[in-house]
């Protein structure tokens, strides 16, 4: 590897490999000369450092002469070499996936899920730098590789929903995950409403992927920077559906894909942008766009906020405070994800930990959740249908406990395997944090454990549930013991939201 500093780089200077600032970001591609555009844009980013794998060479002769090619030579290579579309290896998980399906349990499809969803990010991330680096972008390659991900999406829902960022992602551009997210979103709402053929389908799947492309027309450091951003740098990026509403119509894309991107800032009470736009204004791509977009963000961390639950996102869309968003997309949304997300980790009335793994498509209040320590005479996990069972969510967990869940399912994972571990052993713990939970504050509370886990069995010994709130009562197989002091229920912040307006 050659460390290659900015005060180095002169004109029709290149390099025989990739020069990159670092794992993420290309600055110039093997065998393109530098030139004095390239240079001033780094000098006013003030990139200073950069490396590549391979040599510095001068008009195309490498210093390392031995090891050059000629160009002639090289172009008569690369012309009889086939081109491998950079979709490929998105087809070839596709492929594999199928095979995995033979073997029926959710932990293989989830894994599964997650290669194909990697694929796809990967994918994204190689239809940036190319653009980046040749401005161009294959339409008819993306619009086959978009319509392969809504039939996964339609296929897969529950598990491509439940699949959030890790700690194997972070390196990832900032672009690539939120796009991915939203994407997924976006199509599986638009699945979810019943009013769009494929053909639209993949036209919102294409233009949710290039909905952020303007972003690569500005300063990386502005829309990748952990820093709060200048009153000067927010106009720039108030900019950006500009700039990619530029690039797809240069391109000779779709009008719907042209506007989807211009719009998809666009607000219902004209109070987005850049256009200002209200109502019948904007196309339903964007107002697709614009609601996927904002839930990924509202749980996304940011430099200037903290994410949020699923469950909150979900709250803070639904109440839809000075109508911003569509109430039909909304309602779509809440439909796709239920009202506890897809993902969440939930407390039952039964004093078990649940993880909701489907939607109930009759009514998004009742979800589909899996039991954490309950398993049935195959050993199977227990499964639950809210709307059907006496068994019922009592509430979301909070983030913290949610993060000592999954902090614990993790070392449990890990644990697995070692040859010495017993599926018995493993069950007997997982009780005994469902146990956890049930204890009331005794002695001082656990470093590791939320206040608001302390007083959990009081809150759920109160045999009230956050639902009664509205719409009628939940019912309950076994009335839970009555506490000697009746502790205040607040709730779980479904009081304020009235879903009967969807129904």
């Amino acid at each position: 590897m050659v460390n290659v500093a900015l005060n180095t780089l002169t004109e029709n200077v290149s390099f025989t490999d990739d020069l990159m600032l670092d794992s993420n970001l290309l600055v110039l591609p093997k065998g393109c000369p530098v030139t004095e555009d390239l240079l001033s844009a780094l000098r006013e980013w003030d990139f200073r450092s950069f490396y590549s794998e391979g040599s510095m060479s001068l008009s195309g002769v490498s210093d390392e002469s031995e090891n050059s090619v000629d160009i002639s030579e090289e172009e008569e290579i690369l012309e009889n070499k086939p081109s491998v579309k950079i979709g490929e290896n998105v087809k070839k998980a596709l492929e594999t996936s199928l095979h995995s399906r033979l073997d029926g349990s959710d932990k293989t499809r989830m894994n599964m899920v997650q290669q194909v969803y990697d694929e796809y990010m990967n994918y994204i991330e190689q239809v940036f730098t190319h653009y980046a680096t040749h401005n161009t972008i294959d339409l008819q390659e993306l619009s086959e590789t978009v319509t392969d991900l809504c039939v996964f999406i339609k296929d897969n829902k529950r598990f491509m929903l439940r699949i959030n960022p890790t700690e194997r992602t972070t390196n990832k551009n900032f672009l690539v995950i939120h796009t991915m997210r939203t994407t997924v979103l976006a199509i599986a709402i638009a699945l979810q409403m019943h009013t769009m053929d494929m053909t639209k389908i993949v036209e919102l799947g294409v233009t949710s992927i290039l909905h952020e492309i303007g972003m690569l027309r500005l300063p990386p450091q502005i829309y990748m920077t952990d820093k709060k951003l200048t009153p000067g740098e927010k106009l720039q990026i108030y900019k950006h559906p500009l700039f990619g509403y530029g690039i797809v119509k240069e391109l000779g894309f779709p009008t719907t894909i042209q506007l989807g991107v211009l719009e998809h800032h666009e607000k219902e009470n004209g109070t987005g942008y850049p256009r200002k736009l209200t109502g019948e204004k904007i196309s339903t791509i964007a107002k697709i766009i614009s609601v996927a977009c904002s839930y990924e963000a509202i749980t996304s961390p940011r430099s200037y906020k903290d994410e949020k639950s699923n469950f909150d996102a979900i709250l803070e869309l639904l109440k839809n405070e000075n109508h911003p968003y569509d109430d039909v997309i909304i309602k779509s949304l809440l439909y796709t994800v239920s009202l506890y997300p897809i993902g969440s980790f939930v407390f039952m009335t039964n004093r078990k930990i649940g993880v909701v793994i489907d939607t109930n498509p009759e009514n998004p209040k009742f979800p589909v959740v899996q039991l954490l320590t309950v398993k049935d005479e195959k050993g199977e996990p227990v499964i639950i249908q809210t709307g059907k069972s006496d068994i019922k969510i009592a509430r979301i967990l909070s983030r913290r406990e949610q993060e000592d869940i999954l902090n614990f399912v993790e070392g449990k994972t890990n644990k697995a395997a070692s040859p010495e571990t017993e599926d018995d052993e493993s069950l007997e713990e997982l009780e005994e944090l469902d146990d956890d939970f049930e204890e009331s504050s005794v002695s001082t509370p656990v470093n590791s454990r939320s206040a608001e886990m302390e007083n959990l069995h009081k809150a759920e010994k109160s045999n009230q549930n956050p639902l009664n709130s509205h719409n009628g009562s939940v019912a309950q197989t076994k009335p839970a013991p009555k506490p000697k002091t009746q502790p205040e229920n607040k709730g779980d912040g479904m009081e304020d939201i009235d879903i009967s307006i969807f129904s």
